[in-house]
């Protein structure tokens, strides 16, 4: 049924390519990523590393919550327009917010994302009245709902238990998102993807546009540090291995699985084992390029210097965490893991007691080499197989 307030709003068949609004709504999250890796360089500590982590995957949320309130209304309406600008606002506050969330700011972090979210919801579900698809706004309003008491109750506790808490609402949102949002009475989402129909290729270019948006991140820390001291040989050298990890990774990407994601929805019986694989891989390879930008900046900021042992897990652990998560969208897409990606991910980890006696620069350096590696070792599997099929897991 597409009677009513549903039947003007709702994007149509011939809409399947992402709109100016939902690049424009993407561009906020580059503030965003940028606060996450300003506030894991100020708290390189496993503390600091939990605390970024709740963080983004409360953004993640944030992201793919109005990324579905986009796939399923026109962008192009003026209405869906203005009600958007609001959610886009809201992002650069709670961006604003990221770096004291653990701090003074813990109760304008919580009630910003909650409002975010709540609110979004609740215009999903007022103008789909009369459409099959606003039992699925319920559910994801119902389950947001829960989370309200332990996202407020932690902004008022002090800071072990906020994040406990935090962590506990969002880890909870990906347990009952890859169970379908069982509620009651309404019961799990169906096998179509949001009960509403919505291009495979549309889902599958919105994740490469949010992935190159992520990417920024890295370029903006490299330029940004590079830029506020001199040019010498040592920091240029830092700079070009920086920007070079960058582009292995956009390469690494879209080898094969991130170029046939759209395949892959539209070959499967039922396309929500690779829409859960999908949004947990996106969540471990943004981690993985936060922590890459981190290490990006210690990196031009004192090349030749002393490697501090809280250093390596960002210089090698981020590729490596880039890695996994590309492992498991690769999973995905094909049903299986190049080996590669596992050699690659187990060399960083392997390399790192080595590299403790090294300057950060050769720390790097070695870091783009085993990117490299599976960069090649992808570009040799497409020459013997050059047209492999998508064979996503049943």
């Amino acid at each position: 049924m597409t009677t009513g307030r549903a039947g003007v709003l709702l994007r149509r068949p011939e809409q399947a390519r992402p709109a100016f609004l939902e690049l424009f709504f993407d561009l906020a999250f580059v503030l965003v990523f940028f606060q996450l890796s300003q506030h894991l360089l100020e708290q390189l500590s496993w503390t600091g590393t939990f605390q970024t982590l709740v963080l983004l995957f409360a953004v993640m949320h944030l992201w793919s919550a109005t990324t579905r309130f986009l796939d399923a209304f026109d962008p192009r309406h003026p209405l869906v327009q203005l009600l958007i600008m609001p959610i886009i606002f809201g992002t650069l506050v709670l961006a604003a917010a990221t770096p004291e969330a653990f701090g003074r700011n813990g109760l304008v972090f919580a009630g910003v994302y909650l409002t975010i979210r709540l609110v979004g919801l609740a215009m999903a579900v007022f103008f789909l009245r009369a459409h099959e698809a606003q039992a699925s706004a319920v559910r994801l309003l119902f389950w947001v709902g829960m989370s309200t008491v332990p996202w407020i109750a932690g902004a008022l506790l002090p800071v072990p238990a906020r994040a406990a808490l935090w962590m506990t609402a969002t880890v909870g949102e990906y347990l009952v998102f890859a169970l379908g949002f069982p509620t009651p009475r309404l019961g799990r989402h169906g096998k179509r993807r949001q009960e509403i129909v919505v291009s495979e290729e549309h889902t599958a270019e919105r994740y490469q546009q949010f992935f190159i948006i992520a990417l920024g991140e890295p370029i903006l820390v490299t330029g940004l540090t590079f830029g506020t001291g001199e040019f010498t040989a040592d920091r240029s050298a830092a700079t070009l291995v920086a920007f070079a990890t960058t582009v292995l990774l956009w390469r690494i990407f879209i080898h094969r699985a991130g170029a046939l994601l759209a395949d892959a929805l539209t070959a499967a019986p039922d396309p929500r084992p690779i829409a859960v694989l999908t949004a947990y891989s996106y969540v471990i390879m943004v981690a993985g390029i936060v922590a890459i930008a981190v290490g990006d900046e210690l990196v031009i900021q004192h090349p030749l210097g002393h490697t501090d042992p809280a250093w390596l897990p960002v210089i090698l652990g981020g590729p490596a965490l880039f890695l996994a998560g590309r492992a498991i969208f690769e999973y995905a897409v094909f049903g299986r893991v190049s080996l590669p990606r596992v050699i690659g991910a187990l060399a960083l980890v392997a390399l790192t007691p080595a590299m403790r006696p090294m300057p950060p620069l050769a720390v790097a350096t070695a870091a783009a080499l085993v990117l490299a590696g599976v960069a090649v070792a992808d570009a040799a599997r497409t020459r013997r197989l050059p047209s492999e099929p998508p064979s996503p897991p049943r």
